[in-house]
Formats: C-alpha cells, sequence, structure tokens
C-alpha cells in the first residue's frame, strides 16, 4: 500500500536525518530514487520548488513526493512522517531542556552531531551541484557543462559578493531567488 510506504520512508527521514531540511535532502534523494518515484531531473526541480516555497524544505518535499505518488492522502502521509519523529523529540526535549543541558554527555553528543550536520549538507550540495551544473552522475561518466546554469551560479555568487557594496545592504533570499527564476527564463529561452 503506497500510503503506507510514503508514511513509513518518511518517518525513516524524520527520525534518522539531522541537521534540518537540508540535511534531510541527501536522504530524501537517495530513498525516493531507490523507490523509483521521482527521476534525478524531477528530484532537482522539486528541491528548486521546495525551496522557493514558504515552510521547511524538507517538509515541502516530503508533500510533493507524496502528491505525486498518492494525491492529496500521499501527501498526508508522507509530510506526517517526516513531521512526526520531530514533533516528538521536542517535545520532550522542550519538557527536560533546562535539566539535559547540564549533562557533558548531550553536550558531547552535540558537539560530535554538528560536523556530521555540515558533512551531509556539504556532499548534498556537491552532488547536487555537479549533477545540475556539470550532468555529472556517476563515476565513469563524462561531465558536460550546463554553462547557462554556470553563468547564472556566477552572477549570483557575484551580486551576494558585492551585494553590500551595491545595494547598501543584504540582499535578501528572496531577490535572489527571483533574480534566478529572471536569468533562467531569459537564458533559458535563448
Amino acid at each position: 500500500m503506497i500510503y503506507l510506504k510514503l508514511f513509513l520512508t518518511f518517518l525513516q527521514v524524520g527520525a534518522f536525518s539531522f541537521g534540518g531540511g537540508y540535511g534531510m535532502i541527501s536522504m530524501i534523494r537517495e530513498l525516493v530514487l531507490q523507490n523509483g518515484w521521482l527521476t534525478e531531473g524531477e528530484l532537482l526541480n522539486m528541491i528548486a520548488v521546495a525551496e522557493s516555497t514558504p515552510g521547511p524544505i524538507a517538509v515541502n518535499m516530503a508533500t510533493f513526493v507524496g502528491s505525486t505518488q498518492g494525491g492529496a492522502l500521499g501527501s498526508l502521509c508522507a509530510t506526517l512522517g517526516v513531521i512526526l519523529p520531530s514533533f516528538l523529540i521536542i517535545l520532550i526535549i522542550a519538557a527536560l531542556i533546562k535539566n539535559l543541558l547540564k549533562y557533558a554527555g548531550v553536550k558531547a553528543f552535540l558537539g560530535g552531531v554538528r560536523p556530521c550536520i555540515v558533512g551531509l549538507i556539504l556532499a548534498t550540495a556537491i552532488t547536487l551541484g555537479m549533477n545540475c551544473l556539470l550532468h555529472f552522475k556517476t563515476i565513469g561518466t563524462v561531465p558536460t557543462p550546463d554553462y547557462k546554469g554556470i553563468l547564472i551560479l556566477a552572477i549570483l555568487i557575484l551580486l551576494k559578493l558585492l551585494d553590500k557594496k551595491l545595494f547598501q545592504k543584504k540582499l535578501s533570499h528572496i531577490v535572489m531567488i527571483l533574480i534566478s527564476a529572471f536569468l533562467g527564463m531569459l537564458l533559458y529561452s535563448i
């Protein structure tokens, strides 16, 4: 039954991934591709949409995957699966937070998890970047650069580096997404 499979798959994501939505992307990617629910290209598009819509990226991704596989009920099952572990853990931590942070073991656990989270986010960024910008999926495939995508990335990086000098303040994420969307429409329609 697809609804139970969606719930259990995203329950696994919610229970065993750390670092918030960005830390969950690699696990979601692996499970979604393994189950054949989306292709790599569809997944990249879905990540872009999930990032640019309001709400946590992992919840948006779970909702989208659930929707593609089981409609509204599939969305509900996948979304409940991904948020249930965090919800329960936060309830427990909120009740015990003052007492937990005084233990060296808890501090050591959190200190050990932080580098793992950074590694997961970096690995996901590198994997997605190589796939999106170089169409490099596995060892042995020949990279074929997406020059338009690379140009958009370069423009966005340049704008981000110059944002305080050009605009007297830091560019918001919304403005960066809108600039990216405009550049994508302009360059990919040519």
